[in-house]
């Protein structure tokens, strides 16, 4: 599958105008330079992934907060199976700074390692994120595999502890975004987190299978997130 698919068609439908389409598309080289980079620091395969031609919004029902997802790592079944796969918003590739865009691939990365460890011991029967968006950037940092255990690239980590402290903000992305987007009406999709649940069947989850390299490579990341514990307690 062509990653960039779905920006071409948008661009032939008229959805993005030349200037943003171009800048898309000339700016995905630094998105397959992270995705080499992720890989080679990690010993693992990046899953499937591909840019989504809009922003996408979300909010809590109970709540004004608005916050800009930028990137999304998303359980779907296919042929009757479950496969991971991120979706990379596209003003993150026209806007986004390299270390920015990387950070992010590697946090959805850590999304990906987290549920295939889910999948391969039957724990993702249903997955509910959190309606508000401060408890739900929270719940994402407790679930994830430590970037340390997972990494060898130093500065690749830096770029994932300066983005992702407390939840990944970066204004003058947002603030790019906004303007040159959002304000020029170009294509949006917003959710809403009180409704962002996931349900596998059990049926589907169990014709599900992880690959015996990615399962053996998990059991060691398992043990290294045991032993950075460790470390934290002496």
């Amino acid at each position: 599958m062509d990653p960039l698919l779905k920006v071409h068609e948008s661009h032939k439908n008229g959805l993005l105008p030349d200037k943003i389409y171009h800048t898309i598309t000339e700016r995905f080289p630094v998105v397959l330079a992270g995705i080499d980079r992720i890989e080679k620091a990690s010993g693992i395969n990046f899953p499937i992934a591909y840019v989504e031609p809009s922003i996408v919004l979300s909010q809590s029902h109970s709540s004004t907060d608005l916050g800009i997802l930028f990137a999304r790592t998303t359980p779907v079944i296919t042929a009757e199976k479950l496969e991971i796969i991120i979706q990379i918003t596209a003003p993150l590739v026209a806007f986004g700074l390299k270390g920015t865009i990387h950070a992010i691939l590697a946090h959805e990365f850590l999304h990906y390692l987290e549920l295939s460890r889910r999948i391969s011991k039957m724990e993702i029967l249903s997955d509910e994120i959190s309606g508000n968006l401060f408890e739900s950037a929270y719940s994402d940092a407790t679930r994830l595999f430590d970037p340390r255990a997972v990494f060898s690239d130093k500065t690749l980590l830096l770029h994932i502890t300066k983005k992702f402290p407390e939840g990944f903000r970066d204004y003058k992305l947002e603030d790019k975004v906004v303007k040159f987007w959002i304000e020029k009406n170009l294509p949006t999709i917003k959710i809403a987190l009180d409704t962002n649940i996931i349900k596998i069947p059990t049926d589907i989850l169990a014709k599900t299978r992880i690959e015996q390299k990615l399962e053996s490579k998990l059991g060691e990341l398992e043990q290294k997130m045991s032993k950075l514990r460790k470390k934290k307690y002496y």
